[in-house]
């Protein structure tokens, strides 16, 4: 557990550097990094982030966006919400992936987590990735995200592993390969 909160803790001055937040030394490359950590921390990163956001800075502005809390706004947008027990229950879940897969697409997360204008010094948080697996997986919403926030840096919390090519949820499902971010620390 000491690790983990060793590694949170050189967060704050990871994306406090001028070159993180100019997105400076990265090859022309749009600035996106994973902090990867164990699933069993979930609840301790968790806190950390709420504090980290929560906490003024003159550096950086923290944007989060909550991929689970996403998903709920736009399947409760859609009136689909409160159906889902009975559709899984009765055409199954493999069924309900797909319905939800097609309502809950990568261009309606990216129409829910843009915002203008972006600041010198904004940090985009994405957060909650491993709750909406497998209705969104994290290299595609990367890759869709990659346009829209080319200016800012953009850090996902990974429950799992990343190797700078392939991303692992809770150690467990490959994910999918993603070569365009780098590893936060």
């Amino acid at each position: 557990m000491a690790d983990i909160k060793q590694e949170l803790d050189r967060i704050k001055a990871r994306i406090s550097d001028a070159n993180f937040l100019a997105n400076k030394g990265l090859s022309n490359e749009v600035g996106i990094h994973v902090f990867k950590y164990a699933p069993q921390h979930e609840l301790i990163v968790r806190d950390y982030i709420e504090r980290l956001v929560n906490t003024p800075s003159d550096d950086f502005r923290i944007i989060e966006r909550d991929m689970y809390k996403i998903l709920l706004e736009i399947l409760d947008e859609k009136r689909v919400l409160g159906t889902i027990p009975g559709l899984e229950e009765k055409k199954g879940k493999d069924y309900l992936l797909a319905q939800l897969q097609k309502i809950a697409t990568q261009e309606a997360f990216l129409a829910k987590m843009k915002y203008e204008p972006h600041k010198r010094g904004d940090v985009l948080f994405l957060t909650g990735v491993g709750k909406v697996y497998p209705f969104m997986r994290s290299h595609k919403m990367l890759d869709s995200m990659q346009q829209a926030f080319s200016d800012i840096p953009i850090v996902m919390f990974y429950p799992g592993e990343f190797n700078g090519q392939s991303l692992i949820l809770f150690e467990k499902f490959h994910d999918g390969n993603y070569y365009r971010a780098f590893n936060l620390l």
